[in-house]
């Protein structure tokens, strides 16, 4: 049963497993959905879709096996004037009860496309074409008892037995658009769960196995509960040029407190040297010395550093350099202190990824994260997540 369904959703690169259709399955023989094709089409994306970046493929999937076209943006070959909207008729009770029907969807999906095929130009107001405010079952802004919508901005009268709009979607995995949902799904590769702490919690499997070693007699099994296990510590360079990125850090640092649950942040300036601060307006008094940093967070934390690197390079490569204080050491020297410590580390950079070659700072940064510079944009992000 719906062999066929799966393998087309995996035809289409959505990487659903048997076990996902096996959970499709027992829904259906629970009744979750019951001849309800919309109903089923929300069970089964629910169960067989696990990254929101394939819903699109899911639709194309869908479509192709139970409408039989293998193009679903039919909407995409009808050219945009025809459906624009320049006026529309008024009909009276009367004349709309003199509209008939032709004959259900599958009647009306064979007039569309012999229609598609032999129209040339835009119809407005008229009775048969594709078009914009008249009587015929093709189009927007029109009225028809039994017709398919297309191109119209909301509902009208109603009466659509389908609706054929053009398909957008919001990129989620695009360098385009960075925001706190986006950053969620490219964080999900570093979570990782660990079991700590007492055994509390039912471990289903283990009791099952158990009790049939017993002969049937329940033997309950615990397991500890599930922790998020991954440690991560993260930089954020502020002020100067970074006040042009507020936002993107905005973005990231909320994400990142929703996702982790063993997280901390400090601040600092350009780059990294003697210490950093938890809060900016006190950051002269309240510094955390990076000695200090070293000896208390542990080298399984995933150091993340956000800055755009954007400085003079004496600041990363002379003692003094620091624009801000006098630096015994250069920033270069603070910085393979914090790499050597923490392994797993990368550096997350706003600026633009093509005006990199043009600061010799990024170059430099760059040369001492070994190459683990990331933009950070969701692509980006993504990327540094595989390198932690």
């Amino acid at each position: 049963m719906l062999i066929q369904f799966f393998l087309k959703v995996r035809h289409y690169g959505v990487p659903a497993s048997i076990t996902e259709l096996l959970d499709l399955l027992k829904a259906l023989e629970s009744q979750v959905v019951f001849a309800d094709i919309e109903g089923f089409y929300n069970l089964a994306r629910l169960t067989l879709v696990k990254d929101e970046t394939h819903y699109d493929r899911f639709d194309r999937a869908f479509a192709d096996y139970f409408e039989g076209v293998s193009e679903v943006d039919i909407a995409a070959s009808i050219p945009e004037e025809w459906l624009e909207r320049s006026l529309q008729r008024q009909l009276s009770e009367e004349e709309k009860a003199k509209l008939q029907s032709l004959g259900g969807l599958e009647a009306l999906l064979d007039q569309f496309r012999e229609r598609l095929a032999e129209q040339q130009k835009r119809h407005a107001g008229g009775n048969k074409w594709i078009g914009t405010g008249g009587t015929s079952p093709f189009g927007a802004y029109g009225y028809h008892p039994e017709g398919i919508r297309i191109g119209q901005d909301g509902s009208n009268a109603r009466r659509a037995v389908k609706v054929w709009d053009k398909r957008e979607f919001k990129d989620l995995d695009t360098d385009e658009e960075l925001n706190n949902r986006n950053i969620k799904l490219a964080l999900r590769k570093l979570r990782r769960f660990a079991r700590t702490g007492a055994a509390t919690e039912l471990d289903l499997a283990e009791t099952i196995r158990a009790t049939s070693r017993q002969g049937g007699l329940l033997d309950l099994r615990y397991q500890p509960e599930r922790h998020n296990a991954v440690k991560v510590l993260i930089l954020f360079d502020v002020g100067g040029s970074m006040d042009d990125y507020i936002y993107e850090c905005q973005q990231l640092f909320a994400a990142v407190r929703s996702e982790f649950k063993h997280l901390e942040f400090f601040y600092f300036h350009n780059c990294v040297y003697e210490g950093v601060w938890k809060t900016n307006q006190r950051r002269q008094q309240e510094q955390l010395s990076i000695h200090d940093l070293l000896h208390t967070y542990a080298s399984d934390y995933k150091l993340i550093l956000v800055g755009d690197a954007t400085m003079g390079p004496y600041e990363i490569a002379y003692p003094g350099g620091s624009v801000e204080h006098w630096n015994e050491e250069p920033g270069q020297v603070w910085m393979e202190r914090l790499l050597g410590h923490f392994p797993k580390a990368v550096w997350l950079n706003p600026q633009p990824h093509q005006r990199w070659p043009y600061y010799h700072s990024i170059e430099m940064i760059r040369g001492i994260m070994q190459g683990r510079m990331y933009p950070l944009t969701v692509h980006g992000i993504t990327d540094a997540i595989e390198a932690l």
